[in-house]
């Protein structure tokens, strides 16, 4: 066998380069770059590596400024790209480690994959302790890279060269397998990285992973068919599968041709345009009036490539008592939530299949499109209603979504996560399709937004990106605007400033709180709750950007305007009135109140 002697590290960054996946006939480069923050934990390693390389093949490397930044960077480009390509990101040990514990539990959750690269304490433990490590009393194999074991659906700890050359074959399986994936964590120690060892050759040559795409096998195809052809309102429900399986054309024309109303949760929306006739909408907590009062109608749904979240299901009420569930899905646990009939296959794959058959059947729902026409336009008319309002306390933020949906192009990305603006987005923002709505809430993350817009932009740099964030989720993560900065990389930030988290302020009030802790305002006792005056303009010019405040809907569009002209890296400053978002339709959500007062006995 014909060797290579390289360091881990430099083994480990030839590997990567050399990883393809085809996909209906197409290859693509699985991994573009390598996101990285160094320190003595890995600059030794994988940044001689990566500086001795002189980025190989195009490996891209980006000098990241938040560990947790960086992962949500990779896990926005991994969803723009439909789980087809993805980033590696590398920190040193100790603190660097931990930051992207966050970032690795939110691609685990929302099925993402994400390869991370922690430098490790010494394996020979010459030196121990050394700084930033953490010295367990009861187990000395323990490092802080152990926290990262159950946000990932692999780990490993690279102790000695060999070791990894099974660990990246197995951890490319896993990133690549639709069914399992998420963050993937190669621990590897800082001696380790340096060390030299003489590996096969063959590690280092093109090596092209197939994407599986799982046919609904001939038992579960019959019965699935069985429960459909019983059904007689059935409802759709398009989740994120829908999206990473490049479904929606199939989904949107099964919905036309069998007359069957669908929903959207918040990883499928934006699959189906919004004008397409069978499309209600967000469902659940989030929901439209329309898709809810549908949901307690149906008798059958039909979930494809969705987890079925309590916000979907608005805690399990938002069906009808009597309702089935069918669940198409690649990954078996999901299909098996709420007591579906499983169905296990990629989501085209599958919807061609039920299409075929059910025509070959001459099965319709006897759903009446009258009424789902009429729905669908009493809530157009809620839409209109809500981005037309114009308090004359000042601006609402439901009339803002209404000004960007409208100013920006139909090919625009639109990046949002925590707070609010999920709720607002999804019940009104009209998305034309395209792949172009990339919300993340199964983490529900606040400070994703700016570093996902740089990962959406590195994704597809043909397209105007928008991150819609609110002041807390702003405050909370934006270094990696400095990194859109840095490389030049023209995504628009427009910060809906209601001075505070107004979401939480109003749960509070509805569990009969006050809200404490929620508002943005002085707390010392001289000038208690007066507000905090941010300057979000000087703080955004202060990094380089482009930095315009927006105090009217007319100045919004023009700002607009001027940072889609620029090129470059631009954050709008919006103060919106608190409490100017929409209000959930039709559905509720559980969030229990205290058992007891607190109070004296």
């Amino acid at each position: 066998m014909r060797t290579v002697r390289k360091t881990t590290a430099e083994a480990l960054i030839a590997f990567l380069d050399q990883q393809f996946l085809e996909d209906d006939g197409t290859e693509t480069k699985l991994v573009p770059g390598i996101l990285a923050i160094f320190g003595h934990g890995n600059i030794g390693g994988i940044g001689h590596a990566l500086e001795a390389s002189g980025a190989p093949g195009g490996l891209r490397f980006i000098a990241a400024k938040n560990e947790q930044g960086m992962v949500h960077a990779a896990v926005a480009f991994a969803k723009a790209r439909r789980r087809r390509a993805w980033w590696a990101c590398t920190s040193s040990i100790g603190p660097g480690a931990m930051n992207m514990v966050t970032g690795a539990a939110l691609a685990t959750v929302n099925r993402l994959p994400v390869l991370l690269l922690p430098g490790d304490v010494f394996s020979d433990r010459g030196p121990d302790p050394v700084l930033q490590q953490l010295e367990h009393p009861l187990d000395g194999t323990i490092s802080v890279n152990d926290a990262l074991r159950p946000v990932s659906v692999y780990w490993d700890r690279i102790q000695r060269p060999p070791q990894l050359v099974d660990a990246l074959l197995r951890a490319v399986a896993v990133l690549t397998d639709p069914a399992a994936t998420g963050a993937v964590t190669l621990c590897l120690p800082q001696d380790v990285q340096a060390e030299a060892y003489d590996f096969p050759a063959e590690l280092f040559t093109r090596k092209v992973w197939h994407l599986a795409r799982p046919r609904i096998d001939r038992g579960e195809l019959s019965r699935s068919l069985d429960v459909i052809r019983a059904s007689k309102h059935p409802l759709l429900v398009v989740g994120g599968g829908v999206h990473y399986s490049g479904a929606e054309t199939e989904v949107a024309e099964f919905a036309s041709r069998f007359g069957i109303p669908l929903a959207e949760t918040a990883a499928g929306k934006g699959l189906v345009p919004w004008d397409h006739p069978w499309n209600l909408g967000g469902l659940g907590v989030l929901g439209t009036q329309a898709a809810n009062r549908v949901a307690k109608s149906a008798d059958l749904v039909i979930a494809m490539g969705t987890r079925l979240t309590d916000f979907t299901t608005a805690s399990k009420t938002a069906f009808a008592k009597e309702v089935r569930f069918l669940a198409l899905n690649v990954n078996r646990r999901d299909a098996g939530k709420l007591g579906a009939v499983p169905v296990i296959a990629d989501v085209r794959e599958g919807v061609r299949q039920w299409s075929e058959e059910l025509a070959r059947l001459g099965w319709q729902s006897e759903e009446d499109p009258v009424r789902i026409k009429t729905l669908k336009a009493d809530w157009d008319q809620e839409v209109e209603r809500l981005c037309s309002r114009t308090p004359a306390e000042g601006l609402a933020a439901t009339s803002v979504l209404g000004q960007i949906n409208r100013a920006l192009d139909p090919s625009d990305v639109v990046v949002a996560a925590a707070g609010g603006l999920p709720g607002d987005l999804q019940r009104l923002w009209r998305s034309p399709g395209g792949a172009t709505y990339h919300l993340e809430y199964g983490f529900s993350c606040m400070g994703y937004e700016v570093a996902a817009a740089l990962g959406v932009k590195l994704a597809d740099s043909s397209r105007g990106v928008y991150a819609l964030v609110g002041d807390g989720s702003y405050l909370m993560l934006h270094t990696e605007l400095l990194t859109a900065i840095q490389e030049g990389l023209a995504v628009t930030v427009v910060i809906f400033d209601n001075a505070g988290h107004q979401c939480i302020q109003s749960l509070a009030e509805n569990l009969g709180l006050t809200g404490m802790g929620t508002q943005f305002c002085f707390r010392d006792p001289v000038r208690r709750g007066q507000p905090l005056a941010v300057d979000f303009v000087a703080y955004a010019q202060a990094l380089g950007a482009l930095a315009i405040r927006a105090n009217s809907l007319e100045e919004l569009t023009a700002a607009l305007e001027r940072a889609r002209q620029a090129k470059w890296p631009a954050v709008i400053h919006v103060p919106v009135l608190p409490d100017s978002g929409t209000q959930a339709y039709e559905a509720v959500w559980r969030v229990d109140t205290a058992a007891t007062t607190g109070g004296p006995s």
